[in-house]
């Protein structure tokens, strides 16, 4: 079965006893001085797995680190935070961006798909780093356990933000498509106003002007102002009505 930890590393057997095949989730171990941090990289877009980094802090305050080739493995603990630190950076500035133009709300949407994973890896990270300074009286864990602690804080924080800037968007959209909504309803009311008004005209004058003896043709101009009166009449009582629904 292969290994998570690395072989060269004296680490007690209890370590290797409770890591399997796989390194699972981010956590400290400690026993008889001896300290090992398993924690994970940066977490990628719909990545399932995530690729782990150990560390080992021996008895005499030595660390390594696994996949380093040389040098104090402290250094390359601390670069691991400072890489989690640069991409709050970045999603804190793409958050910005989303609400200079908070239009839509698929930019808030994304930043929130992207940054979640990074937000349960910077808590399950700090827990760990706060287990290790539990365990081990070490001034360089108090500053990495603080260091992780801030950067828990800043990823609840893009999330938080990024969630409520959406539902903003949301809502402003939506009051933006009832106000367009209402305007629309308003103009076709006066519409229906006008047809009121000029549909008795239109019909009467469309019966009138039908070629056909009626034995009206000889009368005065009166009878002419009569229906137009008749039909403006009609036409503004339908109105009234339409006016009061």
């Amino acid at each position: 079965m292969a290994q998570v930890i690395p072989e060269s590393w004296q680490v007690p057997a209890k370590f290797r006893q409770r890591v399997g095949a796989s390194a699972g989730r981010q956590r400290a171990m400690i026993d008889s001085g001896h300290l090992l941090l398993i924690l994970h990289e940066l977490p990628g877009l719909n990545q399932m797995e995530r690729s782990a980094r150990l560390f080992w802090r021996a008895p005499d305050g030595s660390w390594k680190a696994s996949g380093a080739r040389e040098g104090s493995g402290l250094p390359v603990l601390k670069r691991h935070l400072e890489a989690f630190q640069a991409a709050i950076v970045k999603f804190d500035e793409a958050l910005d961006e989303a609400v200079k133009g908070a239009v839509r709300p698929e930019p808030f949407f994304d930043v929130i798909t992207r940054a979640t994973p990074l937000q349960r890896t910077t808590r399950n990270l700090h827990k760990a780093l706060q287990a290790a300074r539990d365990g081990v009286d070490d001034k360089e864990i108090i500053t990495l356990r603080d260091l992780a602690s801030d950067l828990e804080r800043a990823a609840d924080n893009i999330v938080t933000d990024a969630h409520n800037g959406m539902a903003f968007s949301i809502a402003r959209n939506t009051e933006t498509q009832t106000w367009q909504a209402t305007r629309a309803l308003r103009a076709q009311h006066r519409l229906n106003l006008l047809a009121a008004v000029f549909f008795p005209v239109t019909a009467i004058g469309t019966i009138f002007g039908t070629q056909m003896t009626t034995g009206l043709e000889g009368a005065g101009p009166w009878l002419f102002w009569a229906v137009v009166g008749v039909a403006f009449a009609t036409g503004l009582i339908i109105r009234s009505a339409i006016k009061d629904e």
